[in-house]
């Protein structure tokens, strides 16, 4: 019998963008296998995949209640420990509930639910078991994000003095400016995405960021958002200051609508000793900047790096790492926490940040709507 974690998954089919991402992850440092899942809507579909990613059909489930009945019935030492939610938005909430009313570990998508009350729901749920919960918030994954971290903790930057988050793609221009397109994908319904778009998809990343690298709390927001077009529902460019505690403030600037921009995620950070500068394009590089001195390059896998960011570094100084190595990062720390291994907190989100992430998307939205108004964050 494997001694590897048995993983199930709950989308990420042959048409999904984020399934390959999770599947090579979980088989980076050899301690998930995947069993089975719900692949798609369609079962048929569902078996289809499954067969073309060599799983056998048995575990291929038609449907979430099906899994759970069938798992259950399993042996504990055949049954899924962990089960990773890849699914459109409006389907997080009620699959992470019954998976953890059920006793399995949960490894979730982001934004985590639709409402902050769906996020209070799954906390106290959570808290009646014994698993362990994760959100799958990547970009806390890579070596440099997470020197990044250790190195505001140590007081190498000083005070924190201001923060700033811009996240710009230009990908939903093609759909946004076309009447039928935009009333026909999810990203766009609100049934189905929750109450935003852009800031649910990615200024939830740029929340996150901020809160993982300064160890501050955005206490309140002012946002202003911008929807294009009338008949268009979802926010799909969106700007928002910031006040943090410890008397910090910042600013997020998030877009879709950004043309010819791709994944330009960009995190900056000054005290008043240096600035730190880290760009998800350019991942292996975290810049370092001082007054009166020549900018510094740190790289990862380097000896003058912290203990978290070299255990997130697989490979040699100047072997770039990306995308995959920084979900793989999360997946090792899940593991690590389901096998009762000692683990840094600082290594995959919790729940608090999924629960933190919906208040500060429903709360930047009221903001807007209110006029463009300070709106304060509750503490969760």
């Amino acid at each position: 019998m494997s001694k590897k974690i048995r993983l199930g998954i709950l989308g990420g089919g042959s048409d999904s963008l984020i399934g390959i991402l999770h599947r090579i992850a979980s088989a980076m440092h050899d301690k998930y296998q995947i069993v089975g899942g719900v692949f798609n809507v369609n079962h048929a579909d569902s078996l289809a995949f499954a067969k073309s990613i060599d799983l056998p059909s048995h575990r291929v489930y038609k449907d979430l209640d099906t899994l759970v009945d069938k798992e259950l019935k399993l042996p504990q030492s055949e049954r899924m420990q962990v089960v990773s939610v890849l699914t459109p938005n409006f389907l997080h909430f009620p699959m992470a509930k019954k998976l953890l009313e059920n006793g399995f570990n949960v490894i979730c998508e982001k934004p985590m639910t639709t409402t902050i009350e769906e996020a209070k729901i799954l906390q106290k749920t959570l808290q009646n078991t014994k698993s362990v919960f994760a959100v799958t918030y990547t970009y806390t994954g890579y070596p440099m994000v997470r020197q990044m971290r250790e190195m505001v903790l140590s007081g190498a930057i000083g005070k924190i003095q201001k923060v700033d988050a811009q996240y710009y793609q230009g990908w939903i221009n093609p759909i946004i400016h076309d009447a039928k397109q935009r009333s026909s994908i999810w990203r766009l319904d609100p049934d189905k995405s929750g109450i935003s778009c852009c800031l649910g998809d990615i200024g939830t990343h740029a929340f996150n960021m901020i809160e993982y690298v300064s160890d501050l709390k955005i206490e309140s927001v002012l946002s202003d958002l911008n929807f294009v077009y009338k008949d268009n529902k979802m926010d799909v460019d969106a700007t928002v200051l910031l006040r943090l505690n410890k008397q910090a403030k910042g600013v997020i600037c998030t877009s879709q609508i950004a043309t010819g921009e791709e994944n330009s995620f960009i995190v900056k950070i000054y005290g008043d000793k240096a600035g730190l500068r880290w760009e998800q394009e350019n991942p292996n590089y975290l810049f370092l900047m001082e007054e009166g001195k020549a900018l510094q390059v740190l790289k990862p896998g380097h000896t003058y790096n912290s203990e978290l960011a070299l255990d997130g570094t697989k490979l040699p100084p100047g072997h770039p790492e990306g995308i995959f190595d920084a979900m793989g990062n999360i997946y090792k720390g899940v593991a690590k926490a389901v096998s009762n291994e000692p683990y840094n907190p600082a290594e995959f989100p919790t729940i608090l940040d999924g629960t933190r992430g919906m208040n500060f998307i429903e709360k930047a939205v009221e903001s807007h709507h209110k006029g463009n108004i300070w709106i304060k964050i509750e503490n969760t």
